[in-house]
């Protein structure tokens, strides 16, 4: 099955056509490097190098000699963060009139890991984040569940069966873990963040406590940090932060924490079928990181938040943009039900529309201007 992201195709295929550099972010087999190749078979004109390859990376030993011989064409360097000095020669080489080169750089980490991105190609660079698969984009070739228990990877997804899927994602764990990160020149203690990342992944959508967490591993809230921060930058972790409304109730002012993708919310969890996840208490907020990738990518434009009193008065997810708000509550359940707390959270935050997301199979009014929908269902909206 040959799955394409035709819209961030097209929108990637724009940045070419206006930016000296374009860069496709995003984690780890997710699928750069194909999207890359099927982009570049437009450009006859282009060439790809692969910088995990130690004889394509030597091509870069003198960077700006090597763009000299290929003036004009469309270079593609994969795996940019490998050679993280060649940020500074791209931007005399877009900057100098007579090379005409053009670059499409694929990464594994956001710019604000990859700082050198933003110092030296400021103005010159647009980012595109490829995602893992999105309910939108495979609904049609696969269920709900096995997207739930496998997630987006592709490798993942359209393996032949929920055991090879697994086994694929324990293999991407330990590679990342062992050699990926090792990448980007990090000091880390592999063991320790595999250990945060496995308790994140039981306390999976909860409100973060850090020092707590350090206490358990032994480490101090200021390394908790920097390892949470740095499995956010490398798209493993969704960090989201509360809303703050202008009211006299106490808030809750720590982020939440997801790991954004439920084949590895499972995979570390040692969750091998739907049934297994169906008894287990991630059940839940599996879920909600299921919706939240799906809505969050859909209101890219939009800020989110959650909010929640320290009384427990909460709302799962909060888009707003200008003065608008959209409130969502996540319900796992197929006849979803609220508390007080949610009614009591609508009236402090007074949103523009409030949605509640659920495995229902279509719309329907729930109460005092509240709808419930299914997730393709809202994906659809206009708003």
């Amino acid at each position: 099955m040959k799955l394409l992201k035709r819209e961030l195709t097209e929108k990637i295929q724009q940045s070419l056509q206006k930016y000296p550099v374009t860069a496709i972010i995003g984690s780890r087999q997710v699928g750069k490097s194909t999207l890359a190749k099927s982009l570049l078979q437009a450009h006859p004109n282009s060439l790809y190098l692969d910088l995990e390859r130690p004889k394509d990376r030597q091509l870069l030993d003198n960077a700006e000699d090597f763009f000299s011989i290929h003036k004009e064409k469309l270079i593609c360097l994969d795996e940019i963060q490998l050679v993280p000095g060649v940020f500074s020669v791209m931007r005399s080489i877009v900057d100098d009139e007579t090379y005409h080169n053009k670059f499409l750089v694929l990464g594994s980490a956001t710019p604000e890991l990859l700082r050198q991105t933003s110092q030296t190609l400021a103005g010159r660079i647009a980012y595109h984040e490829l995602t893992p698969f999105l309910w939108e984009e495979v609904g049609h070739h696969t269920n709900l569940n096995t997207y739930r228990l496998r997630g987006g990877f592709p490798k993942s997804l359209l393996a032949e069966s929920d055991e090879d899927a697994m086994e694929w994602i324990a293999f991407f764990i330990r590679t990342f873990l062992e050699k990926d990160l090792q990448q980007f020149g990090l000091n880390l203690t592999v063991p320790l963040l595999q250990r945060l990342w496995m308790m994140l992944a039981h306390s999976n959508g909860q409100v973060i406590n850090f020092s707590k967490l350090g206490s358990a591993l032994g480490v101090s809230h200021h390394t908790i940090r920097r390892y949470i921060d740095i499995l956010e930058h490398t798209f493993q972790l969704r960090v989201i932060y509360p809303y703050f409304a202008n009211t006299k109730k106490r808030l809750i002012k720590s982020p939440k924490v997801f790991i954004r993708d439920t084949g590895i919310l499972h995979a570390l969890l040692g969750i091998a079928s739907f049934d297994e996840l169906f008894r287990h208490p991630v059940y839940g907020s599996s879920w909600e990181s299921t919706v939240i990738e799906n809505v969050i990518h859909k209101y890219q434009r939009w800020n989110h938040y959650f909010f929640r009193t320290v009384a427990g008065a909460e709302i799962d997810l909060l888009l707003e943009k200008a003065n608008k708000k959209i409130a969502i509550e996540i319900k796992a359940s197929s006849t979803p039900t609220v508390t007080k707390g949610f009614w009591s959270a609508l009236d402090t935050v007074q949103p523009d529309e409030t949605y509640i997301i659920a495995p229902v199979p279509q719309p329907f009014p729930f109460k005092n201007g509240v709808w419930v929908y299914p997730l393709e269902a809202f994906l659809k909206k206009d708003v």
